[in-house]
């Protein structure tokens, strides 16, 4: 018996004869030992009618284990899990299937998947008699308000006899994996304070400054627009020159999440750490969706996964393939031991230009300042900070004097709304009013 596989005799040997007894119900058990006892004392009371009784008792259990283990009929098992990724909240539902592969109908089935507590019951389903070549289908539902990868399966299969003397469990091989991401929020389309002309265009020329004794001409090729003939650099080369294409140089974003666990100081569906992160998780899907080239990197300076060779997610046609690897990389993301940003710091004073986002914990006046530091070759800078009271007001003004679009995140805030403020520029990132919405941390 195999899950999505070739089917295997399922008569095979689990545990031997010894684990076929183990398979006797409380029902066999109570045949056996009443039968032997019922021997037992005709035999002291020389009563052969009850010996007969008592032989008969003891003998039916056993005669359904061996009937039970010797059964050759062959069965396949099959799962279809749709979808593989949801997000947090939301139901997957998972499809069974049985086939009977022998030629003879199976008995009555009992199947069992198993599933981590955390999606909810152990489902269970009870197969009537499925004849030879003939299949059967059930499904159920799993949902998990905890993101993270979770296992489903092995299947498991328990053979029962007709009188329920006995009962005998088989295992699949295979299982299945269900990815929860973070909850991510749809956010405006708005243009960012400090950003390159031309938002979610994801371009801008690189020649449009250049004058015309600038241009960087190149030789003629065929098929090329004669229109776009350098006649200067023809006559200078004495070949026929044409101007280069102007590049379109990609916008690219940084987003910062700020796994430190002195950073927070709970956790839970509702927590401060779960915001940052379904936060992390909107800014990458809406700018991926805008044409941006997204890095997303830990305080550690650990560059969570994407598709390209400097860490940075492919927009465009591969947006959605893209935010799926970054979605990954935050449904198992935890928190780390340190207590710094100091990777993060060093990795974007290497090279950080483009905008950069921050979704940050608790920030002591020195972190603070190391933040601030990390705007220098950013074009534009916004930070959401975790509202613990004075801290984070004084973290946010020593963020806004290094040039930042800084906000406080209190409980409750919505990150659309704090979207839209740092689209005002850092002035008004500060003003009250925020648009509440359920599902703030605890």
């Amino acid at each position: 018996m195999a899950a999505g596989g070739p089917a295997v005799p399922d008569g095979a040997a689990v545990g031997g004869v010894r684990g076929a007894l183990g398979g006797l119900t409380t029902r066999g058990r109570s045949f056996l030992a009443a039968g032997l006892a019922a021997a037992a004392c005709a035999y002291v009371l020389g009563q052969p009618d009850l010996l007969r009784v008592g032989l008969l008792l003891a003998a039916l259990p056993l005669v359904c284990v061996t009937v039970l283990y010797r059964t050759r009929y062959r069965v396949t098992g099959s799962r279809r899990l749709s979808p593989q990724r949801v997000p947090a909240g939301t139901e997957a539902r998972v499809r069974l299937r049985m086939d009977n592969v022998s030629r003879l109908p199976t008995g009555l089935l009992m199947l069992q998947d198993q599933v981590p507590y955390v999606l909810g019951p152990r489902p269970r389903f009870v197969l009537d008699r499925v004849e030879p070549g003939g299949k059967r289908e059930v499904s159920y539902r799993v949902r998990s308000d905890l993101r993270g990868r979770y296992p489903l399966g092995p299947l498991q299969l328990r053979l029962s006899d007709p009188f329920g003397m006995c009962e005998l469990t088989r295992s699949f091989s295979s299982y299945d994996l269900l990815t929860v991401i973070p909850r991510s929020e749809p956010l405006p389309p708005v243009r960012l304070a400090g950003e390159a002309p031309g938002y979610g265009d994801g371009r801008h020329s690189s020649l449009a400054q250049v004058g015309e004794d600038d241009v960087l001409p190149r030789e003629y090729r065929h098929g090329d627009d004669l229109r776009r003939v350098h006649w200067r650099s023809t006559a200078r080369y004495g070949e026929l020159m044409v101007r280069r294409e102007e590049q379109p140089r990609q916008a690219r974003c940084t987003v910062l999440l700020d796994t430190r666990a002195v950073a927070y100081d709970a956790d839970g569906p509702d927590s401060a750490f779960e915001w940052a992160v379904s936060g992390a998780a909107s800014a990458v899907t809406h700018l991926l969706e805008r044409g941006y080239a997204v890095r997303l990197l830990t305080d550690a300076g650990d560059t969570l996964p994407g598709d390209g060779s400097d860490g940075y997610a492919a927009p465009g046609h591969d947006a959605a393939e893209s935010a799926g690897l970054m979605m990954d990389a935050l449904a198992v993301i935890d928190h780390s031991g340190g207590a710094g940003l100091d990777g993060a710091h060093d990795l974007l004073r290497a090279g950080g230009e483009g905008l950069l986002l921050a979704f940050l914990g608790e920030l002591d006046e020195a972190q603070a300042q190391l933040v601030g530091r990390m705007r220098r070759r950013s074009q534009a800078a916004v930070a959401f900070v975790r509202d613990d009271g004075a801290g984070s007001r004084e973290a946010v003004r020593l963020l806004r004097e290094s040039g930042w679009s800084a906000s406080a995140v209190r409980p409750g805030d919505s990150l659309a709304a704090l979207w839209r403020h740092a689209g005002r520029g850092a002035a008004a990132a500060g003003d009250s009013g925020t648009t509440a919405f359920s599902g703030g941390w605890s």
